[in-house]
């Protein structure tokens, strides 16, 4: 006599388990549905010329009130804690972000990825995980999207349909929809913290130790030009912010940027942001453009952003005429290759400059290079502090004064290793001491700096 593989009992909980998320998914269903119409029972209810005349907080508060009275009456099988929930919702959709709120306000979240209207996943502490939200469909999703883009006075539609853009808070939004996203729009958050992360912040997350940081601290008080070079999501925007606290506070900072992500403490900072073209392809305002006006601005330093394009030219020019102190990012594997790139990025200039030229413009302009770098496990470090010492020949020469060797991963999966002096001593160290930020030549000893 053959047994059953399951037994009555195991088959009896596993039937009331399905029952169960299926319960959960048609209540889920009931609960959108619902949503959907009070937020449109909502709007036809609201006095719009009455409400023009409230400041935001008065006006959330009549929303609320209005929700609230709308969801008792539709409402009356909802428990009191699904109602605050629906409230809470239709307000999110009408003032924010509808299913994002949760997630911007969550202050472990450093990313949001959103691959479509179902799948949103979210970076905390370096690691991806999926997140329990999505959104009604590909309409609501995008609505959303112009919604943000539309503050900034960006758009996105089947004409435009790639956009970098941001958030009130100083966010980064990148979006992507269809036709160029084959599965539904791709959007990417890169979250800015409610307080910039700070030199000492850094330190303290063992992204570098004291000693790196206080030599590029006296960089950036004696007018160096840094370069901070490294990967999408390795930190290049956190540690430039940080660096510009050190800007002295009577000199005159103004920052270029395609999406205004930097928020410097100085009280003397000029804001710039590119402009992309309209609907009929005029209108545009690039990088290149910013340069060339900010050096009409008497500045005495200038911060770009990214720079990716022929605008490096100009960088370079404003560096070697007067502007140093400025401060710049650029994707790069390696201190080297940074370098490299800016040679290609020159290139495209438009002027057919010989290699010597553009080696020289750039050994004279560029004095000091960090290296960032997002490791395995989600670590974000400076990996390399290289000096710009001069030209060999047609060569740049290049000297590595802090490293960070890995030397293994932990039990989750982690990467591991430690801080160190390579031992030589920077050429810059005159410089530093003329300019009030003396440092003392231990300080560049070979040595271990600090085990991460």
């Amino acid at each position: 006599m053959s047994r059953s593989v399951v037994s009555p009992q195991s088959s009896a909980t596993a039937w009331k388990d399905v029952s169960e998320a299926a319960s959960a998914d048609s209540r889920l269903h009931d609960l959108r549905k619902l949503k959907a119409q009070l937020h449109q029972q909502l709007v036809t209810a609201m006095d719009l010329a009455a409400m023009g005349t409230l400041d935001r907080a008065q006006l959330q508060h009549e929303v609320r009130r209005v929700a609230d009275e709308l969801c008792q009456r539709s409402a009356s099988l909802l428990s009191r804690q699904e109602r605050d929930r629906l409230v809470n919702e239709v307000l999110d959709e009408t003032f924010g972000l509808g299913p994002l709120e949760p997630l911007l306000k969550d202050p472990t979240i450093t990313d949001i990825l959103i691959n479509g209207h179902h799948t949103v996943y979210v970076e905390r502490a370096g690691r991806m995980e999926r997140a329990n939200v999505s959104f009604n469909d590909e309409k609501h999703l995008l609505h959303i999207v112009q919604r943000v883009v539309g503050q900034t006075g960006r758009r996105v539609d089947e004409t435009s349909p790639m956009v970098d853009s941001r958030l009130p808070d100083g966010s980064r939004i990148n979006a992507i929809i269809p036709p160029l996203a084959l599965d539904g729009a791709l959007v990417s958050i890169r979250r800015f913290g409610a307080k910039p992360i700070l030199a000492t912040d850094l330190v303290a997350n063992h992204s570098l130790p004291v000693e790196m940081m206080e030599f590029l601290a006296a960089c950036v008080r004696s007018r160096m030009n840094i370069l901070v070079s490294g990967g999408t999501g390795s930190g290049k925007t956190t540690l430039l912010n940080a660096l510009s606290a050190f800007i002295p506070e009577d000199e005159r900072v103004v920052t270029i940027e395609d999406a205004a992500e930097l928020r410097l403490q100085q009280p003397h900072v000029g804001r710039l942001e590119t402009r992309p073209s309209n609907i009929e392809g005029a209108g545009e305002v690039n990088t290149r453009d910013l340069v060339r006006n900010a050096l009409r601005m008497r500045p005495d330093r200038i911060i770009i952003g990214e720079c990716r394009g022929p605008e490096a030219l100009d960088m370079l020019q404003a560096m070697n005429t007067g502007h140093e102190g400025s401060l710049t990012t650029v994707h790069a594997n390696d201190t080297r290759d940074a370098l490299s790139r800016l040679e290609i990025m020159v290139g495209m200039s438009g002027f057919d400059l010989p290699i010597w030229v553009i080696r020289r413009q750039i050994a004279s302009a560029i004095h000091v290079v960090v290296q960032v770098s997002r490791l395995l496990g989600g670590p974000r470090k400076v990996i390399k502090i290289s000096e710009v010492t001069g030209l060999e020949g047609d060569n740049v020469v290049m000297h590595d004064l802090f490293l960070f060797k890995q030397t293994g991963v932990d039990g989750e999966r982690r990467s591991q290793g430690y801080f160190q002096a390579t031992g030589l001593r920077p050429n810059c160290l005159a410089r530093l001491n003329s300019m009030g930020a003396p440092l003392g030549t231990e300080l560049f000893e070979r040595r271990i700096l600090g085990q991460t």
